[in-house]
Parts: C-alpha cells; structure tokens; sequence
C-alpha cells in the first residue's frame, strides 16, 4: 500500500518589520522597472539539505532576524507598491516589512523526491502568500520557509519583479543570509537610485499582441559539461572567439527545436532573451554594484528554419554572440531617447523560442545560516502561448546545466529529445 501524500501545515503569514528605524516616504521606480517588468511576481525555491543541526526552529528565528537587519537597509522592500497616478507605480517606504510564513512538511526532503518534478507536494503549499484581503501585486517580496523531517529545509521566495531583477533579488537575499549569519553590514550596500535611469520618449507600442494557447509538453534536460565544453572547444578552434554556456546551450536547443518542429524552409524562427545592462549603465548610476532595479533588455534574432537547420552549432553561436552586440548598442540607443521600435515586442507564435538563464543570477548562492541551497528552481511555469526554456543548474553535486523546456508540442516532441539527448 502506498504512503500517505505529504501534506504541509502552515502558519499564518506574519509580518517581519526592520530592525531599526527607516526612512518613510515614497520612492519612484526607474523607466526599465515600469517598462520592463509591468506588475508580475516571480516565484522559486531554494531547497537545503540538512545541514545537522539540531535545532530547526533555531534555524528559522535566526533566518527571520536576518530579514529583520537586511530591511534596515533595503528599506524600500519593507514598503508597499502603490500607483497613485495611474501606470506611474512607486514605492510607498510604509515601513510594514515582509510576509513570513513558517510550514512544516510531514515528510523528509528524500520522501518529497528532494522537489523534483513533477512536485509531490502542490506548489501553492511552498510558495508564501499575503493574508487575505492583501494584494500580492502590493508586496514586494514575501518568504516561506517549509521544514522537511530529515532537518533539511525549502525556502519559498515571491519577489516583485517591478522591483527587482533575479540578480537584485538575489543580491538582498545574500544580504539577508549576511545577517542571519551575523555579519555586522551588507557586503555589498544597496543602491536606489532609480530616478538617475533616463526615461527617454517610448517608442509606438504597435498593434496588441494577440494570443494563441499551446499545449505545450513539459520536460526536464540535462545538458552535460562534457558537452558543453565540446561546442566551446569548436567555436575557439573555428574561430579564434571564446563563448559562454548560454550561447553553447541557447545554441543547442534553438537548433534541435528547428529540426524537431520542421518548419517550412522559408519559414521565420524567432529567438528572444533578455540579458543583463548593469555593465553599460556605470556612466548613469552612482555604482553599479549594489544597485538592486532592473538592468535588462530584450534581444533576439530572426532566421529561416532552413537557415538554422543547415547551420552548424559554431554558426549558430557565432549569430547568437552578434544579437548580444547588438542588443547593448540598441538599450544604448533606448537610454538616449534613440530607440524607433519597442523592443520588448514579442511574436507570440510558434515559430519564437524564449529563453530565460537562472544559472547563474545568484539565488544558488544564498547562505541563511544553513548553509547554500543544493538545488533552486522557479515555478513560473504555466505560462501557455510562447515556447520557453529556463536554464537551472542542476542539483548539486551535478555539473552542466538543467533545461526546464515547454517549448513543443506533443507531436514534435520525440523527435526534440532524441535531439537533445546528442548533447545530455
């Protein structure tokens, strides 16, 4: 007879305010913020092994005090997300704090299959939400920290992206890790600074997007160092260049989807990403470092299905490195009030592949005092009318990169495996 499904019993959601006084009053929000973001909350776990000690609820109080010292900083994200002029959101500095919730599992992380997917636990039971009749549109970022039987713990995280790109999210969790642990002060002191971002004239917005539902299936990938390193290997043999694993790997699936879904030859396949501009904004802000916003653009190229399918992965990178070019002269092109399109148009079709890079933003690196997580994953992932692919690491001590892909259909679907499976 099979065990009983774990459940999750949680507590009620309670505030975690600063630990110190703050500043009150309110704060704008820079021009990528409200272009770039609108009004959507990410969600992901980290998940933490047991680290031995003996004392969760200890665990927890000093995780919780860790919030409580980073907000005397990152006062801003004890605040609430206002709109008082409509389409011109701010930061109203209320002082209130963050939403905690503290769960308990009624299973060890190994009986939970460590989160793998398909989860065995619903998300909604990880994931943290306000109280009722508080907007989660209004918070900035909430916490829910899940103790699992075996000592080990998932922390569920809900940040506002309006507020923060994955890597300033990151950066104020590795703050709260910092003073869970002890540490005096942030190691890196956080930046504001959202009104010295430009706000150039906004380009035609164009005709609405229009929607199609897809019934995309879901699946998980590894693609392996030893693979990786083989495509980088080429590409410096070929052409004297190096290249990063998003490109090798951005490479891979653009040129395997091509092949498996068999467009007509004449046919447009459309790549989009988003990369990071902090590097090309050390002229407009105070520092760079510690500045917390959104600092991405959207960049992308556009080729035939025959193009792509006759090309080889060096070519493919080699395109893919030239729209990363591109796309920093083009946000330079937006910050001066150059930009005659909106870029952050997308074709929500078929033929467009988005991918989006969570290897390497930072939330892998968070140390609440129980030490970093072996495994983080989003859960963003029901989103049904463009083809996507998020790039994980996998969990520890796996080496290479995790593909979450629901980018095909079923009828195309074995055919894209087996072509990933060249590179797993």
């Amino acid at each position: 007879m099979a065990g009983a499904a774990p459940t999750v019993t949680k507590s009620p959601p309670s505030l975690v305010p600063p630990a110190g006084p703050t500043p009150g009053g309110s704060l704008p929000l820079s021009s990528i913020d409200k272009t770039a973001a609108v009004r959507v909350s990410v969600d992901f776990i980290q998940v933490f092994p047991s680290s031995g000690a003996a004392d969760q609820a200890a665990s927890v109080a000093t995780m919780r005090e860790g919030f409580a010292r980073a907000l005397v900083p990152y006062y801003p994200v004890a605040g609430r997300i206002a709109e008082p002029v409509q389409g011109e959101p701010e930061i109203e500095c209320t002082g209130e704090g963050v939403w905690f919730v503290e769960a308990e599992a009624s299973c060890s992380l190994e009986e939970a299959r460590n989160l793998e997917r398909p989860l065995c636990i619903p998300k909604e039971e990880l994931l943290p939400r306000p109280p009722a009749g508080v907007r989660v549109e209004d918070t900035v970022l909430l916490a829910q920290v899940t103790k699992f039987t075996c000592g080990g713990f998932s922390v569920g995280i809900c940040f506002s992206h309006l507020v923060f790109d994955g890597q300033g999210a990151a950066q104020f969790l590795k703050a709260v890790g910092e003073m869970a642990r002890g540490i005096p002060e942030p190691s890196i002191k956080p930046i504001w600074a959202r009104d010295a971002i430009p706000n150039p004239p906004k380009p035609p917005l164009g005709p609405p997007p229009s929607f199609t539902a897809f019934n995309f299936e879901k699946s998980v990938v590894e693609i392996s160092l030893d693979s990786i390193k083989r495509v980088k290997d080429q590409v410096a043999s070929e052409t004297s260049q190096k290249c990063s694993t998003f490109d090798v790997v951005t490479a891979i699936i653009f040129k395997c989807r091509a092949l498996a879904v068999d467009f007509a030859p004449d046919a447009e396949v459309r790549l989009g990403f988003a990369a990071s501009t902090r590097h090309l904004l050390s002229n407009v802000l105070p520092s760079v470092e510690g500045y917390y916003g959104n600092c991405v653009y959207p960049g992308g190229l556009t080729k035939t299905s025959q193009e792509v399918k006759e090309a080889s992965l060096v070519e493919i990178v080699t395109a893919i490195r030239e729209a990363k070019e591109a796309l920093s002269s083009r946000f330079l092109d937006w910050l001066s009030g150059g930009a005659k399109e909106n870029h952050y148009n997308v074709s929500l079709d078929y033929g467009t592949l988005v991918v989006t890079d969570w290897s390497h933003v930072g939330f892998n690196e968070v140390d609440y005092g129980f030490g970093e997580p072996s495994y983080v994953f989003t859960l963003n992932d029901d989103v049904n009318i463009v083809p996507s692919v998020v790039y994980l690491k996998p969990p520890k001590p796996t080496q290479g990169i995790r593909l979450v892909l629901q980018c095909v259909e079923g009828q195309h679907s074995a055919v894209f495996k087996k072509e990933l499976q060249k590179h797993a």
